[in-house]
């Protein structure tokens, strides 16, 4: 494909539809923003009502991702991040901590959702920060998309970026097969960030697990929370940085813990996986 040919792939966002819940908006509301309507509070309610750390559970998968990025950009010399279904801009987004560590990196944010591209660009778009409205879900048409394929070389090593999205697609081998092409698709050397609900198959965890997907289910944007086998599944054919496949808390946390663990924290995992040389 020439580079006349990928600037000419179309986008093809969503169209709005202001009278159901909206799962960005949601998660919005739940890390206490701004940008987020009474139908999407009326779902988070619900949601909190039978699990009241919900909020809390938002900001540990903005925090961990945060966290492996800024090790990435600094310890080991990461200057582009792919970030996958990004969501609303919110505190701490990728490029900030990216850039932190090194002001030079760069970020493309990839959600389809039309109301993410919106702010997105009103807030973000900047020589090192781009927003592309590709559909995550094919990553063929994601890494032709003009916005990723002009800024994003596939060439070098890149941290490509699937915090909490993953859970949101029901079949596990199109989940497989989706982290697959983007890992095939990326030089060695890259990085697949991935958070994924978790449930443990049995017991009072497993029993919230479900309740929350059913509840997820009426808004529209079904969840699956899956055992630890299928999680790292997802990471075939790449190597599992330590401390492993483990619950957000665990991974390098940031100095003592303050807050109290939940029933939350015990139902996500998240791991890091390093695409190594062929040779």
């Amino acid at each position: 494909m020439t580079s006349d040919e990928v600037r000419s792939v179309p986008r093809r966002p969503l169209p709005l539809d202001y009278s159901k819940p909206n799962l960005a908006r949601m998660k919005d509301a739940l890390l206490g923003g701004h940008d987020h309507y009474e139908v999407d509070r009326k779902a988070v309610a619900e949601l909190l009502a039978f699990a009241p750390d919900a909020a809390a559970m938002a900001k540990e998968f903005r925090s961990w991702a945060n966290r492996v990025v800024r090790f990435l950009a600094g310890a080991r010399g990461i200057d582009q991040f792919l970030d996958l279904g990004s969501g609303l801009p919110t505190a701490e987004n990728t490029h900030q901590s990216a850039q932190r560590y090194n002001p030079d990196a760069l970020v493309v944010y990839v959600d389809h959702d039309p109301v993410v591209q919106a702010h997105g660009l009103a807030l973000l778009e900047d020589h090192l920060v781009h927003v592309s409205g590709a559909d995550l879900t094919d990553p063929g048409q994601t890494l032709a998309d003009p916005v990723v394929a002009e800024h994003i070389e596939l060439d070098r090593p890149v941290a490509v970026i699937l915090n909490s999205v993953l859970h949101h697609i029901e079949d596990l081998g199109k989940a497989q097969a989706i982290v697959r092409a983007y890992a095939d698709a990326i030089a060695p050397g890259s990085y697949v960030l991935i958070t994924h609900d978790f449930s443990p198959g049995h017991g009072p965890l497993a029993s919230l697990a479900w309740k929350i997907d059913d509840l997820m289910a009426e808004t529209g944007y079904r969840t699956v929370h899956r055992g630890r086998d299928e999680i790292e599944s997802l990471f075939d054919g790449l190597e599992i940085l330590e401390p492993g496949v483990v619950h957000l808390h665990e991974w390098w946390p940031e100095g003592p813990r303050l807050a109290p663990l939940s029933d939350l924290n015990h139902l996500s995992l998240g791991g890091v996986g390093f695409k190594p040389s062929t040779t």
